[in-house]
Order: structure tokens, then C-alpha cells, then sequence
């Protein structure tokens, strides 16, 4: 008999899920825009939505998962949203005070179709959209993001954590480029 999702270990879990990457798919941005509208539905008014992760980048591979970033205006809203995502299927996986991230699209069997993970934070706590805009203004950078995940995903296909730490230190980087980028834009 198969064991639910959340009576599996962690280990278990990475076995069922491991880290497959796919080649750019243009139809990644359409899934967004969809699953986008679905929510707009439901939650506050004022939250605004992004396509984040590298589904959102151009022409770089990706796990084939598309990050949603929703940003709220106050506190009380970050479980009202929360609220309104496992109504439509989604599933909590961790929160914290200002953060709370759900995911929707994991069977007992291995990923749905459509795999989702939604990252819900304040409106001033969304730096990914500084590394999304950074590598695509950089295709160069973004090409070495790719083969650094391409690396990282042979040697820890079979641990999320490793292969998310491994990355840590090119994306702060890239984040921080992007940041000040933005902020001397707006000056």
C-alpha cells in the first residue's frame, strides 16, 4: 500500500521528487498567466502576483515548477491568502511570520502536470524579482546559472536541500547586482 505524502520521510519524498531539469519551455509563461488569474480570484484585491524562478528567466532550463510570488500589503494578509491558496489545492509547507509557502501539483505517485509553488511574503520582501529581472537582462549570466544548476542537479538530484544551498551563493550575488541595478534606475 502507498504511503501518503505527508507520512513519508524527507528522504522518500526526495526519491518520489527528485530534481529534473527540462530544456525552456515557452508554454511556462502561460501556465503562469492561468494558474495567475485563477488566483487573482480569490485572494485580496491589492496582492500583486510574479512569475519567479527560472521559468521566468529566457532560455534557460528549469524544474519544471512554476514559482508564483505573492506579495501582500499587511500582515493580516498573509494568512488570508494562505487561506484562499488551500482552497484552490494547494498544500502549506512552511510558514513563518512573514512568509508562508504552499505547494500544489505533488501526487504519491511523482509531480501532476502542472506543478505549482507559490511563495506568499510582504510587498517589501521580494528580492527573486531583482535575480528574475537580472538574468534577463544578462542572458551571458543566466547561461551560467544554467550550467551551475545543470551541475548541481547531477550530483543532488536526490536532495532539494543540498542542491538549493549549492546556489545560494551565486543568487545572493545576483540578487545584490540586481537590486542596485533597480535602485539606480529609480534615482
Amino acid at each position: 500500500m502507498n504511503k501518503r505524502l505527508s507520512e513519508m520521510s524527507l528522504e522518500e519524498l526526495w526519491q518520489l521528487f527528485p530534481i529534473e531539469l527540462s530544456e525552456h519551455k515557452d508554454f511556462w509563461g502561460d501556465r503562469f498567466c492561468v494558474e495567475a488569474e485563477r488566483l487573482r480570484a480569490v485572494l485580496p484585491h491589492d496582492a500583486v502576483i510574479h512569475h519567479i524562478g527560472s521559468t521566468a528567466i529566457a532560455g534557460i532550463c528549469a524544474k519544471p515548477i512554476i514559482d508564483i510570488l505573492i506579495a501582500v500589503a499587511r500582515d493580516e494578509q498573509l494568512l488570508q491568502a494562505a487561506t484562499a491558496l488551500e482552497q484552490c489545492g494547494y498544500l502549506v509547507m512552511s510558514k513563518s511570520q512573514n512568509r508562508i509557502s504552499l505547494n500544489k501539483g505533488y501526487t504519491e505517485h511523482g509531480f501532476a502536470e502542472n506543478v505549482f509553488h507559490a511563495h506568499i511574503r510582504l510587498a517589501d520582501d521580494t528580492d527573486e524579482l531583482y535575480f528574475r529581472d537580472y538574468l534577463n537582462a544578462h542572458p551571458a549570466v543566466a547561461k551560467e546559472y544554467e550550467t551551475l544548476k545543470r551541475r548541481l542537479a547531477a550530483m543532488y538530484r536526490h536532495n532539494r536541500d543540498a542542491y538549493t544551498d549549492a546556489k545560494t551563493a551565486f543568487v545572493n550575488k545576483y540578487t545584490a547586482l540586481g537590486k542596485a541595478a533597480a535602485n539606480a534606475k529609480n534615482k
